[in-house]
């Protein structure tokens, strides 16, 4: 049994179908990608995990929980981070309050911005906050006003934010949309020691296949609201469905 079990999920936006009965194993410790082309339910699908959507049908299991009818803030409580598309932080606080912040969070259930003076103070918050900072390589910028910094950065920023809640499954949401290649392939060197330093699952929806590649030890491709295959990376490279799921049956 995985630490994210999905089964039977179906949602409809009136007359369009964006999820069709997906069946979804994700093995604890693994790092799991979803892929598909546009519009193919990748967004709807996360948005099912985190109790931004109630699927019409089927169930969303975590740990052995149901996640359905559950408020993202208790979802987040649960051990469920996720890092979004565009980094979600705090533009007038720096690196460090940033993490401060997440790591009270965590602890009290609830971001409360207008109790960062007493967080400041906080030692064993500061000091948490510290130590992932350093895990992120962030720990020399932790001064910096968040807004100044680089789109590599601020992705690093928030995944630190959510690695400070000590989460057991982290949701990545293209954690390189809009960067150069080279904070790509930083961004990749960082989930690859992630991996190393903490076990926690992964789950990642990404466009670029040079980071997929790089980091799934398990692909789902959806199509049209729909799993059509889950494969390993080296089963999925060249197989008719994706390649018809993205280039169309005519050049297929």
């Amino acid at each position: 049994m995985g630490i994210l079990e999905v089964q039977n999920v179906n949602k409809r936006f009136g007359g369009l179908q964006a999820l069709d009965n997906v069946n979804l194993d994700v093995e604890e410790g693994s790092i799991h990608a979803i892929i598909g082309p546009n519009g193919a339910g990748k967004s709807t699908l996360l948005n099912c995990f985190v109790g931004r959507l109630v699927p019409d049908t089927g169930t969303v299991m975590f740990n052995g929980n149901s996640l359905l009818g559950i408020k993202p803030h208790e979802i987040n409580q649960l051990g469920v981070s996720r890092v979004f598309q565009t980094p979600e932080i705090f533009t007038d606080l720096s690196v460090l309050e940033n993490v401060m912040i997440a790591t009270f969070a965590h602890r009290d259930g609830a971001f409360k911005l207008n109790a960062i003076d007493p967080v400041r103070k906080e030692v064993d918050i500061r000091d948490h906050a510290e130590a992932t900072l350093l895990d992120v390589g962030l720990q020399d910028k932790r001064n910096m006003v968040a807004s100044s910094m680089s789109r590599g950065d601020k992705r690093r920023l928030e995944m630190a934010m959510c690695l400070s809640q000590d989460p057991k499954l982290l949701l990545l949401d293209e954690p390189t949309a809009g960067m150069a290649r080279a904070d790509t392939n930083r961004t990749i060197d960082l989930l690859k020691e992630l991996a190393e330093k903490r076990k926690l699952t992964k789950v990642i929806i990404e466009h670029d296949m040079h980071v997929v590649f790089s980091l799934a030890q398990k692909i789902s491709v959806l199509a049209q609201g729909h799993v059509i295959v889950e494969d390993t990376p080296e089963n999925i490279k060249g197989h008719p469905k994706v390649r018809e799921a993205y280039l169309g049956e005519a050049q297929v």
